[in-house]
């Protein structure tokens, strides 16, 4: 990371350490969100971070993009951040302009909208954020392939619902609402978006999976059972010792998947790392409850903000499922004789241009 993508991070984390606490957190689970954290962040001009300077931004990359989700699944942070800007950054790729306003999008692995016409028509279920944003931005099946389009959503029916965080997950319905944007993509081109909404939700979980290890740390020096902390009794040091071990194995593949998504190495990377933060999901929030007891799932406790969240993010997007068949069938195509290579090469790039 550059010296300047340092102080950006720094930046951020500050503003989410000042201003995003619990009781911001709980905000959502009352229907409302931290608009006072995203006017700040906008103030900052920090939803420009990743948008190229000839469309307004600050000419950031996916580095920059991807360590700010890592933080906004460290605080829980409770706008739609992720969402805005993973829609410019579809936008932007599809040589659109980007949207000045809050947005949300939809990748699907098959899509179900349709654009005809300049219009667009279709339901698509768990739109993130759906009924506090102005547009979403979507991949649409059109007569002659695949699109990237931006609709407005006050022209859209949206049914409220929630994941089991809370989060708004909501249904939303176009019947011939008209196309604001538009462009055709390729197959190449939707596949690298599939591998971006995969890695924006992986760095999401492991800033989720660092927080549950640092509460669990943190409560086992306060917790005293026996007339001593906790965290000096063996067992729990082992399950202290595992949880490190997750959050670094996470970190480390988070980074990785980032230099090789920077290097245009998308094949394996990025799918890899999806399953092993989905695996290490698991891992981390069984043992930090097991550690927190009964005090863990109360709603006065925070450790839930993070493993619901966990859970949740999990079964969102492309999962571990679909990346493992993925993988499988990218291995089933391997020559006997030319496997071990094709797992240890660092020479295969997906063209996105």
């Amino acid at each position: 990371m550059s010296e300047m993508k340092e102080m950006i991070v720094k930046v951020v984390e500050k503003i989410f350490k000042d201003k995003v606490d619990k009781e911001k957190v709980d905000l959502i689970e009352q229907g409302k969100w931290s608009e006072d954290v995203w006017q700040v962040l906008l103030d900052n001009e920090m939803l420009g971070v990743a948008v190229s300077e000839k469309q307004g931004g600050a000419g950031g990359d996916l580095d920059d993009l991807l360590n700010l989700y890592r933080l906004v699944g460290k605080y829980a942070v409770p706008i739609p951040f992720v969402e805005t800007t993973f829609a410019n950054l579809l936008l932007e790729n599809a040589g659109l302009d980007i949207t000045a306003g809050k947005a949300t999008y939809a990748i699907e692995e098959q899509p179900s909208l349709t654009v005809e016409n300049g219009t667009v028509s279709g339901t698509i279920e768990n739109v993130a954020w759906a009924r506090y944003v102005d547009v979403l931005v979507a991949v649409a099946k059109g007569s002659s392939g695949l699109e990237i389009v931006q609709v407005s959503l006050k022209d859209a029916v949206i049914a409220p619902n929630t994941n089991l965080a809370s989060e708004p997950r909501d249904q939303v319905t176009l019947i011939n609402v008209p196309v604001q944007k538009q462009s055709k993509i390729t197959n190449e081109q939707f596949d690298y978006s599939i591998s971006l909404d995969a890695a924006a939700r992986a760095a999401l979980m492991a800033g989720a999976i660092e927080k549950a290890y640092l509460l669990t740390v943190q409560f086992t020096k306060e917790r005293e059972q026996f007339g001593r902390q906790i965290h000096r009794f063996q067992l729990v040091q082992q399950h202290l010792a595992n949880l490190a071990g997750e959050a670094v194995i996470t970190s480390s593949a988070i980074d990785n998947m980032i230099a090789a998504i920077l290097g245009n190495r998308l094949e394996n990377e990025v799918g890899y790392t999806r399953i092993r933060v989905e695996e290490a999901a698991k891992t981390v929030a069984a043992i930090a409850h097991q550690v927190h007891a009964a005090i863990g799932v109360t709603h006065e406790h925070s450790l839930h903000h993070y493993t619901r969240r966990l859970w949740s993010w999990r079964d969102e997007g492309t999962g571990e499922a679909y990346w493992s068949q993925q993988m499988a069938n990218r291995l089933m195509e391997v020559n006997e004789d030319d496997l071990w290579s094709y797992l240890t090469s660092f020479s295969r790039s997906l063209s996105v241009r």
